[in-house]
């Protein structure tokens, strides 16, 4: 497993963006994916991006398609998560994730970091 930390939450207003940073440490990511979940307040975590480490090829869910756009880094082992056109239904914490292999789960976890976006 890979250690992962996220950077860049916050508090903005219905419209704006920000984004998100996450660098794994402890060892050169060569795993399969890297992406991003949220949770919000009284609600399941749920899959927001992820893209292949290898190809860089992305994956949105439904709901964030076309707001925002999963890059990655591969010489700084990070990956992020740009959100534009942010809505009230974006606030969540989001967390970092690391998937090892074609097959497996995602298996590491950062703590999470808070997003909060306001009318």
């Amino acid at each position: 497993q890979v250690q992962l930390v996220e950077s860049g939450g916050g508090s903005v207003q219905t419209g704006e963006s920000l984004r998100l940073s996450c660098a794994a440490s402890g060892r050169t990511f060569s795993g399969y994916r890297m992406g991003w979940f949220r949770q919000a307040p009284g609600k399941e975590r749920e899959f927001v991006a992820a893209v292949t480490w290898s190809s860089g090829t992305p994956y949105y869910a439904d709901s964030v398609k076309d707001r925002f756009t999963i890059s990655r880094d591969k010489d700084k082992n990070t990956v992020f998560l740009q959100m534009n056109s942010l809505k009230a239904d974006d606030t969540a914490v989001y967390y970092c994730a690391a998937q090892s292999t074609f097959r497996s789960a995602f298996d590491s976890w950062g703590p999470g970091i808070q997003v909060t976006v306001s009318s």
